[in-house]
């Protein structure tokens, strides 16, 4: 088939994000009629640059940051979710964690005057820190360093140049295999159903591309079925297509945070609006960005027709061959 589309698609290192899924399972994509050229950032902010430059179509971001571009004039929208309840909060295992510590004040309250590594100003694992800093009126008291990559978060861990991490769910993993580390608070209580990734494209190319677009959509409903439905499997292609991590790893942080779906729910929504007056608060923003500069719905709500599946988790042992 002759490809004379192209769709730029921006995308993180975050390997249960469905782009990771789709570069190492090619044929999740046949339905697209177009060359997808996938371009790798650090973090959220960096994306919202990149639209704002026009250099990407569409791209996969936390909303936080997307919410902050459109503030500043980005003419983006998100079509799709993804995947909620992303950020973890991690250290080295001395540290008191949930349930035995079930406050998370009381969980941030031993890191005063130290210093919590999180990925870019701005990120959704930025926003949420900040916000739980300012709840438990810890702002003051313990120093917030950003890192423009995931991976270097995890170093400062190691080398304790910080003293824990807000972060993925796979940076969370990393620090319990290699800093001896563990999970303090489980993402699920961490802001609920927080809109840790959506689909946001540029909404020129939706009106020139809708269609290619929409069958992109339909690529990554597929995928997010596929790691629902057949996590293992799943986890062996991620590891598989990146070379350096096995897949017993991809399967752990598939199943920490285990809520996949492409359907704009209303919770994931609704927890998105909350964060446009956290962002105001915290002076990311300008103004109360509406609910319908923020969304269009259309698109995934022609192609996922059924109940959203954020709640089903994943097929742990029950995968079908």
């Amino acid at each position: 088939m002759h490809l004379d589309k192209k769709i730029r698609i921006g995308h993180l290192s975050t390997f249960y994000h469905t782009s990771l899924l789709m570069m190492a399972k090619p044929e999740l994509c046949r339905c697209v009629e177009a060359e997808i050229e996938w371009k790798l950032f650090g973090t959220g902010p960096a994306i919202v640059n990149a639209f704002m430059s026009g250099e990407l179509d569409m791209a996969y971001i936390g909303l936080p940051p997307a919410i902050t571009g459109i503030d500043k004039g980005a003419g983006i929208v998100c079509i799709a979710g993804g995947h909620m309840e992303g950020t973890v909060i991690c250290a080295k295992s001395r540290y008191r964690g949930f349930p035995g510590t079930p406050d998370i004040s009381d969980i941030m309250g031993q890191f005063s005057g130290g210093t919590i590594g999180v990925p870019g100003r701005g990120s959704i694992h930025d926003v949420i820190l900040r916000d739980c800093l300012a709840s438990a009126g810890l702002a003051g008291e313990i120093s917030v360093k950003n890192f423009p990559w995931a991976d270097m978060v995890l170093e400062a861990v190691v080398k304790e140049e910080v003293a824990a991490a807000f972060g993925t769910p796979a940076l969370a993993v990393a620090v319990k295999r290699y800093a001896g580390g563990k999970v303090l608070y489980p993402p699920h209580l961490l802001r609920p159903n927080n809109p840790s990734y959506g689909i946001v494209a540029d909404r020129q190319f939706l009106d020139s591309h809708g269609a290619a677009a929409e069958q992109f959509l339909m690529a990554h409903e597929n995928a997010t079925r596929a790691l629902r439905e057949e996590p293992a499997a799943s986890a062996a292609r991620i590891a598989g297509h990146i070379g350096f991590i096995d897949a017993d790893f991809v399967l752990e942080t598939i199943a920490l945070s285990p809520k996949y779906c492409g359907q704009l729910t209303d919770d994931y929504i609704a927890c998105t609006m909350s964060f446009v007056h956290t962002l105001k608060e915290q002076g990311f923003i300008t103004r109360l960005v509406a609910e319908e500069e923020i969304f269009d719905c259309s698109m995934i709500s022609r192609i996922h027709t059924e109940k959203e599946h954020y709640s089903e988790g994943i097929r742990l042992n029950k995968e079908q061959n």
